[in-house]
């Protein structure tokens, strides 16, 4: 049976009109436009699916700790200033509503919303974070699940955009390595992109530095340097192709009893 211990009026009103009588069988509670500060742990209804605390004065979310099986749950309109440590263990989250309150750090956010990997639809519009020249672009890349976004649709030029601008290391190597088709370009030289040839650039050592220096020094002077190199290496392939047919087997080795001539073997090696 509900407890009435330390629940507030608006929660025990919506169970008195849903007709819940166990904990095990609230899956939805409405709280919406209540006028309210705080609410006590909801750590009872271990199945609630369906939470509405929007259009309150909520700043502290400590309440949702147990709630492991929201799926959808509605905080935006009220006075939220951080969501540290209060959301991250919500891993069947699906539509998060976030907008209209007093969240400052983009990064914090986002950082507590990484491990929520069903999350589609996220609205963080209307908070100080959201002024962020990069904001959107930010969210997108380090909350790929995320489709929906403050409303709009994510596109897929959107997503290139973002993983091109937090991703750069990772893009230039991809961009080097050729798929489908041979480079011929010397080490040392720069590889153009979509935008057009770029000049040669010389691999730049820093003084007194080997790859065989087991050491804490940066071997390049320019990371980019090493991006380049890196990749130049990793991106060579080689095939081999040799006639079968015109090797001889053991047993006839030993019949012909002579030196055997090494059969003849086609290698090619590009990029």
């Amino acid at each position: 049976m509900i407890t009435e211990l330390a629940i507030p009026k608006a929660v025990e009103k919506q169970l008195k009109i849903c007709g819940f009588k166990r904990n095990i069988d609230v899956l939805v509670l409405y709280l919406a436009g209540q006028g309210l500060r705080s609410i006590p742990s909801l750590s009872r209804f271990h199945r609630l699916r369906y939470l509405w605390i929007n259009n309150n004065k909520i700043q502290d979310l400590t309440f949702l700790k147990k709630n492991y099986c929201l799926t959808e749950l509605y905080l935006n309109d009220n006075e939220i200033t951080d969501i540290s440590g209060a959301l991250k263990h919500l891993c069947a989250l699906q539509i998060l509503l976030l907008h209209n309150n007093q969240l400052k750090q983009l990064g914090k956010t986002v950082k507590e919303l990484k491990g929520i990997i069903s999350l589609q639809t996220l609205n963080l519009f209307h908070n100080p974070l959201a002024h962020d020249p990069d904001y959107r672009l930010y969210v997108i890349h380090f909350l790929p699940s995320v489709q929906l976004l403050d409303r709009k649709s994510v596109t897929q030029r959107e997503r290139e955009s973002a993983f091109h601008l937090y991703s750069c290391e990772l893009s230039c190597v991809m961009e080097s390595i050729a798929f489908g088709k041979r480079v011929n370009t010397p080490l040392g030289t720069a590889m153009g992109g979509s935008r057009g040839a770029q000049p040669a650039r010389r691999l730049m050592m820093a003084p007194d530095c080997e790859f065989g220096n087991h050491t804490n020094k940066v071997p390049f002077e320019n990371p980019e340097d090493a991006v380049l190199l890196r990749a130049m290496t990793r991106s060579v392939m080689v095939f081999s192709s040799l006639d079968w047919n015109k090797v001889s087997t053991c047993r006839e080795r030993r019949l012909e009893n002579k030196a055997e001539d090494s059969p003849e073997k086609l290698t090619i090696q590009f990029r």
